[in-house]
């Protein structure tokens, strides 16, 4: 397995949508950077006659949505990643929003064959201050790698997130 470079992502996303839109200001040496979409999903009510435990909130483009110290939030991003069945994909933070206060939780691999926005899992680690997310900013950069073989069963077959728009809570 190796990891794919700037020109077979530009590659991959102009010919087969593997990443879209596409913009050739957000390819990077080995990563293609991506921007944050304007659905979150933040904890609702959880008891009373209605026990929702998530509560949608959209914004416009130039609207800010608040994360306060400790609290986290379901995002996603702007693009839209169509996996072909013989590559994978590593989501990560970028540093800059790592320094601000973010962290995102670890659930960001992506199985070959996997077609859809990527639902972020994000919390603000401070102690004190609010970071502020706007839609289409960048907010990570996904890896990809080739694999050696395509596997027999891609997530196109076994995948419960498959073509999934917005923040996508768990189904379980």
């Amino acid at each position: 397995m190796s990891s794919l470079v700037d020109f077979q992502i530009r590659d991959l996303s102009r010919n087969l949508g593997m990443v879209e839109p596409f913009e050739s200001e957000q390819i990077c040496p080995a990563s293609y950077d991506v921007r944050l979409g304007n659905m979150f999903k933040r904890e609702g009510r959880i008891c009373g006659p209605d026990p929702k435990r998530w509560t949608d909130c959209h914004l416009e483009k130039d609207e800010e949505f608040e994360l306060y110290p400790g609290h986290f939030v379901l995002a996603h991003t702007l693009e839209y990643v169509r996996l072909p069945n013989d590559i994978e994909a590593q989501f990560q933070l970028k540093s800059s929003r790592a320094r601000e206060g973010i962290q995102h939780l670890f659930a960001g691999f992506l199985d070959p064959g996997f077609h859809g926005q990527v639902t972020l899992e994000l919390k603000n680690v401070t102690m004190r201050h609010t970071v502020i997310l706007k839609p289409g900013m960048l907010i990570g950069q996904l890896r990809f790698a080739q694999l050696s073989e395509k596997p027999m069963r891609p997530y196109s077959l076994t995948g419960r997130y498959m073509n999934d728009l917005g923040a996508v809570e768990s189904k379980g």
